[in-house]
């Protein structure tokens, strides 16, 4: 197997990971995606980018009834990292992240995606009769 290169690849990639509705797919998720971005050499993104999918993943897999996807894309120098849920309902807007707010268990995924990332959104999805929404965040190198 070859090793994972020092320095980000400048040609752009893509994964998606279609995930069971099942709280045990936020761990396979995570760490399917610190092994695709050790092995294109963004290390350094790791941390950050484990913390924005575990929300996203969580998020998508607790709040709807159906399967989920993550997917992760390098172009350009920037990570985007997006969960897909079959539900179209846009998020709840992320609440202020404060001492309270930190202390809380739930409602608090959206905060830290705001306050992780360099940008972050979402859009809804209806494509071959299949209706959803897809969150997103980019980290930028």
């Amino acid at each position: 197997m070859p090793e994972a290169e020092s320095k980000p690849e400048s040609e752009p990639w893509e994964y998606s990971l279609y995930i069971p509705n099942d709280v045990r797919a936020v761990t396979v998720s995570r760490r399917t995606l610190r092994l695709i971005l050790t092995m294109h050499g963004l290390i350094n993104l790791v941390d950050v980018a484990e913390l924005l999918a575990t929300e996203l993943v969580s998020n998508a897999v607790r709040h709807t009834k159906g399967p989920a996807a993550l997917r992760v894309r390098w172009a350009a120098g920037v990570l985007r990292i997006g969960a897909w849920d079959a539900d179209p309902e846009p998020p709840e807007a992320p609440r202020p992240l404060d001492q309270e707010a930190a202390e809380l268990e739930d409602g608090r995924g959206l905060a830290l995606v705001r306050a992780c990332a360099d940008l972050w959104g979402w859009q809804p999805l209806s494509r071959h009769g299949n209706c959803g929404k897809y969150v997103w965040c980019e980290l930028a190198t």
